[in-house]
């Protein structure tokens, strides 16, 4: 998301100021919106079961959505004060903005199907990055901003977890029948209570290990959230006492 990253930002017009904040709000909206088309689009692709490297315009749009989303970083670049800490704190977010689909296709580079699937999720991670950033800004404290956008973090790292588990083992593991399955073999192995499916798949075994690890890095911070509102509120009780 575009943002301004400067400590000691330097004297500047109001008009200069209120035309950043109308550009970079925007940018973010736009930013969030095709985030949210392109998790659409994923989904109904996968449920539908395309071959996405033959759907030219999922490929087309997605080819256009990196580049909404590069032109965000490099809006939020030019309005920086600090541009050097931008580039630092978000380069992040550039890297996970360039079609690398359209360019491997382009280029005709022959990588197997699974490497292509799951290089079709990093412009997802940008979206669901943006997502977590928006969310976050709607609470009232840091805390509950960092467990807020964790928490959108963990539940479209679930999704998009059971999305490809289902693409990638309905119809070869007889134990996936329908896409709820995978999506409740995806929320028990987040929270790291596992199941009786076991993936049969490259892709699925990937995605097997990807959901614990993201389950407890996650889950620790319910644990910080719940510490920092106990000593809030035994804060407040002592000083009305």
């Amino acid at each position: 998301m575009a943002t301004n990253s400067s400590t000691s930002a330097p004297q500047r017009s109001p008009e200069y100021l209120k035309a950043k904040k109308i550009i970079l709000t925007s940018l973010n909206l736009v930013v969030l919106i095709l985030s949210v088309l392109l998790i659409v689009f994923m989904s109904i692709e996968t449920f539908d079961k395309e071959d996405f490297l033959q759907n030219h315009t999922y490929m087309t749009f997605q080819f256009w959505v990196c580049i909404v989303f590069m032109i965000d970083f490099f809006v939020g670049l030019a309005y920086s004060d600090d541009k050097l800490r931008y580039f630092r704190r978000h380069i992040v977010f550039l890297i996970l903005s360039i079609p690398y689909l359209n360019i491997i296709n382009q280029l005709d580079l022959q990588l197997t199907y699974d490497a292509m699937y799951f290089i079709r999720f990093i412009p997802l991670a940008r979206g669901a990055l943006a997502m977590s950033i928006v969310m976050g800004y709607l609470s009232s404290n840091a805390i509950s901003s960092l467990l807020v956008s964790y928490i959108v973090i963990m539940i479209l790292v679930a999704y998009f977890c059971s999305l490809i588990f289902y693409q990638r083992e309905s119809g070869v593991n007889p134990q996936v029948d329908s896409y709820w399955t995978a999506l409740w073999w995806s929320a028990m192995n987040m929270a790291t209570v596992g199941c009786n499916i076991n993936p049969v798949t490259v892709s699925g075994k990937i995605v097997a290990v990807v959901l614990p690890i993201s389950g407890m890095i996650i889950f620790p911070l319910f644990t910080v959230y719940l510490t920092d509102f106990v000593t809030r509120n035994i804060s407040k009780a002592k000083q009305k006492n």
